[in-house]
């Protein structure tokens, strides 16, 4: 699995996008071999502000050290 951003740009009455030579040659892409897309709008951009907003009261890891004492 790669991951990449393009710009969609018109092809006709569709829009197309340019996968890069390099994830073609990685993924081993023909223009046989069906390949997904996964389209992910601004709403996205909205998600990437609020992650890692939220504050705790403890720290990522004493939390984590925490959980493993209950391992113990």
């Amino acid at each position: 699995m790669q991951v990449f951003e393009a710009v969609p740009k018109p092809w006709g009455n569709s829009m197309g996008i340019t996968i890069p030579r390099e994830i073609i040659e990685k993924e081993s892409i023909s223009g046989q071999k069906k390949v997904r897309f996964l389209v992910i709008g601004s709403e996205m951009n909205s998600i990437r502000k609020e992650f890692g907003s939220l504050k705790l009261k403890k720290s990522t890891q004493k939390a984590m050290n925490d959980i493993d004492k209950g391992y113990d």
